[in-house]
């Protein structure tokens, strides 16, 4: 198994994403891109970005901070960080692509769709993420993924790097320590 993917791989799957995104929705009318924060956040402004070059004029961008959202808030501690949601964008009736970096659990997408919901209703919500990995606890899949991991092994982590947050793009899968 492949254990780590460098800067052009990143772009690669972006633009994967990118494409497999455009191939659904129309480029005249309204599509949103929402990330989850952080790292989902940096992947969708690279998405809008890859999407604009694409001819995308109807665009809306929105992120979302599902810290009060988890399930798991206790455990997080006494004062976790909440930084704000931003959803100035025509939600109801338009389409939404959620974005996030890994998905493993399925427990941060729930999360998301419920605080995404809070703020209105869209035809249809798509989700993409940039890593596809096994180990779900709960019924969500990708729509879109720009590599999926299916071999880790138990006590493995993914960690996706972006170079707006950790100065390097990068995609390594580790032994928990």
């Amino acid at each position: 198994m492949r254990n780590q993917y460098d800067q052009a791989d990143v772009a690669r799957m972006v633009d994967h994403l990118a494409g497999a995104i455009a191939a659904e929705f129309s480029a005249a009318n309204q599509l949103n891109i929402v990330g989850i924060r952080t790292r989902g956040e940096t992947l969708a402004a690279r998405l809008a970005e890859n999407l604009i070059a694409r001819g995308y004029a109807r665009l809306g961008r929105g992120v979302l901070d599902i810290t009060l959202y988890r399930d798991d808030l206790s455990e997080i501690g006494p004062r976790p960080l909440v930084r704000p949601t931003a959803l100035a964008i025509p939600l109801d009736h338009n389409p939404c692509v959620l974005v996030d970096d890994v998905l493993f659990t399925g427990r941060s997408v729930r999360a998301a769709l419920n605080l995404l919901t809070d703020f209105g209703r869209p035809s249809v919500i798509r989700l993409a993420v940039l890593v596809d990995r096994d180990g779900r606890e709960l019924p969500i899949q990708p729509d879109y993924a720009g590599l999926t991991l299916t071999e880790i092994p138990p006590g493995h982590r993914v960690n996706v790097r972006l170079a707006e947050v950790d100065g390097a793009d990068e995609i390594v899968v580790e032994s928990g320590r």
